[in-house]
């Protein structure tokens, strides 16, 4: 963990770098791993959300089939995933971006090769983003609606290869539809995982997960940690908006939850003043549900 004597550059560079207007942003959240959190239709009708990571396509390299799991919502190997296309669409209808994340604390991935990230960008165009066109036999698990871009959630494994595969990603963008790519990096800096992909500077979103890393998250009474690294990451990393990610309810992390009112009150009126500030984002929809967090921070988000 960084010294305070080392961020006091840090809080210079943010003060002569940030802008007197408190900007407003939007709510991502997670939703796929619980089937009592509704529907992904049902998610974009809340009006609560601009972006939703579809979670999570967690089996990919090493030779390995690509395989997406959408825990209690349905089974991608009985194509039953395929009617989550409504849900795509009737969120994009509403203006909300929607993204594929891939990763996630479970499961079994790595890029071996840069042959193994080329072999899956091709899979994720054909399979879930513009690409079905170009092979119509192309297994599309959640069916026929192209996605909004692809979010990195690389918790497991080793970060090689990872910033080919955004490269790549991001070249299917010159084809026609903008491919947005997103990444969900823990806050220590820089992430052990993210930090290669993250300084391709390829990256439309990052929501940093401020929780399950006690060094530069929020404590009870303690904002510091958290004010500070957030500076750190808006200050160092070139994206295009940066958000930060919290847990909905105590339960839904090990550490790191912050009362809504603390997160109102002390919190977001201190980042909402930097340039690069997108908004929050939210682990999961399931919690938020049972919480209410969303609607509780949205009017000051």
């Amino acid at each position: 963990m960084a010294t305070t004597r080392q961020f006091i550059p840090l809080l210079l560079f943010h003060f002569l770098h940030t802008s007197a207007t408190v900007h407003r942003g939007g709510i991502a959240v997670y939703w796929g791993q619980n089937g009592n959190e509704g529907t992904l239709s049902q998610t974009c009708a809340t009006g609560r959300f601009s972006y939703i990571n579809i979670a999570f396509l967690n089996i990919f390299g090493g030779g390995q089939t690509p395989q997406l799991n959408l825990a209690g919502h349905c089974n991608p190997a009985t194509t039953s995933c395929r009617i989550v296309s409504d849900g795509i669409r009737s969120c994009q209808y509403r203006g909300i971006k929607v993204f594929l994340s891939i990763g996630g604390g479970l499961g079994n991935y790595s890029l071996t090769s840069k042959q193994d990230a080329e072999d899956l960008s091709i899979y994720l165009w054909q399979s879930y983003l513009g690409g079905g066109k170009e092979n119509p036999n192309a297994a599309r698990p959640l069916g026929d609606a192209v996605l909004d871009g692809i979010d990195f959630d690389i918790e497991l494994g080793s970060p090689i290869y990872y910033d080919y595969l955004v490269k790549l990603l991001k070249s299917y963008s010159e084809i026609g539809r903008k491919v947005y790519i997103t990444g969900a990096p823990q806050c220590p800096f820089p992430d052990r995982l993210l930090g290669a992909a993250l300084n391709t500077t390829l990256f439309d979103y990052v929501w940093v997960q401020f929780y399950n890393n006690r060094p530069c998250q929020y404590s009870s009474g303690n904002t510091y940690n958290l004010r500070s690294y957030w500076i750190r990451w808006t200050s160092s990393i070139d994206a295009g908006k940066i958000f930060l990610g919290l847990p909905a309810a105590e339960k839904a992390a090990g550490s790191g939850f912050i009362p809504a009112e603390v997160l109102t009150e002390e919190i977001l009126p201190v980042i909402r003043r930097s340039r690069k500030y997108g908004g929050v984002m939210l682990w999961s929809k399931f919690w938020d549900d049972r919480s209410g967090y969303s609607t509780a921070i949205i009017k000051t988000v």
